[in-house]
């Protein structure tokens, strides 16, 4: 298995645990978010409020499609999944594992959604948003880790156990 990519929601883990992850497995870390902010010169807020939410979709499309990496644990942002060119090529390159969580517990761990740089059509709320993830989440999951109650490294256990 040549890498492990990390899907969820917003708040999900996928960096915290990634990060875990990748020690565990002798593995690279890296975040798709940070790489997309690198190669713009922006944060993602920044991008979002500039290029609006199609522009920016387009962008972390552009910029996952081209990950070429190695042994790397890969944190992707919530909204990768839309870009379905970037997922089919994520899939190509590694197992992608779905970080699931229940609607209540996960936002209980988000603050302020716009500031995180969360991708949100006008007029949309959370609950909407987790509604719309959801299916794309599974639809791209090679294995799916249940999150709710377990530690991190129960979480990373798991994870390591399915791969």
């Amino acid at each position: 298995m040549d890498n492990v990519v990390l899907i969820g929601m917003p708040g999900s883990g996928k960096s915290t645990l990634g990060v875990v992850l990748a020690k565990v497995l002798g593995y690279g870390f890296i975040d798709s978010d940070l790489i997309i902010e690198e190669e713009e010169g922006r944060l993602l807020h920044e991008i979002i409020a500039q290029e609006g939410i199609d522009g920016f979709a387009q962008i972390e499309n552009r910029v996952n499609s081209q990950i070429d990496v190695h042994k790397k644990v890969i944190a992707t942002g919530g909204s990768a999944v839309y870009g379905e060119e970037a997922m089919l090529h994520l899939g190509q390159i590694g197992k992608i594992v779905y970080l699931k969580w229940g609607m209540e517990e996960l936002s209980g761990h988000l603050g302020d959604l716009k500031e995180r740089g969360v991708v949100m059509k006008e007029g949309q709320d959370f609950a909407d948003l987790y509604a719309e993830r959801c299916p794309l989440y599974e639809k791209y999951a090679d294995i799916t880790v249940e999150c709710e109650g377990d530690s991190i490294e129960a979480l990373v256990k798991q994870i390591v156990a399915a791969l």
